[in-house]
């Protein structure tokens, strides 16, 4: 595999699960390990756009009437909505080797980059449901490819199972 080429593009060759039978565990160990990091950094993602739409929707709801808090009084319930009974979060690292960072063209660039919360109150309704709208599209994108990156891990490590089992197996006395 080329060391040029992004990880999520390696992962999301058709020749990355090619012959997964013929190579070595240690190999595919490797192979598993990088499609769950990069899995996890997908998750990562979403949960940074997930708290960036809650955000936004709590707002376009503030000002419908619906909500009589302001942003900064309700921000620490919006942005803890995501967390885990006990504050586990999850298995995601705390650095990652951007994924999806790239030369902005992409949903996810322009979504994580934009600094629309900074001046949040400024923004028409219009614009917010715009960016609520990018935002949306850049979570569709990464949920599909955290989709296509769990089913490369679930091949990878059904061949590593059937290695095991196999294994196992055949050590079995008659």
């Amino acid at each position: 595999m080329s060391e040029k080429r992004r990880r999520i593009d390696q992962i999301l060759d058709p020749a990355y699960v090619v012959n997964l039978t013929g190579l070595e565990l240690g190999e595919l160990r490797d192979r598993r390990q990088l499609a769950a990091d990069v899995e996890s950094e997908l998750s990562y993602y979403r949960r940074m756009l997930h708290g960036r739409m809650d955000l936004l929707n709590f707002e376009l709801a503030r000002r419908r009437g619906d909500e009589k808090r302001s942003l900064i009084e309700a921000l620490p319930e919006i942005l803890g909505a995501g967390e885990r009974a006990g504050g586990q979060t999850g298995r995601v690292r705390g650095e990652f080797d951007l994924a999806f960072a790239g030369d902005g063209n992409r949903p996810i660039d322009a979504a994580l980059q934009d600094d629309f919360l900074t001046h949040v109150y400024d923004l028409e309704v219009s614009e917010l449901e715009d960016i609520l709208t990018a935002l949306t599209e850049a979570e569709r994108e990464v949920s599909e490819t955290r989709r296509s990156i769990q089913v490369v891990f679930d091949t990878v490590q059904q061949v590593i199972s059937d290695r095991y089992r196999e294994t196992v197996v055949g050590d079995l006395p008659d």
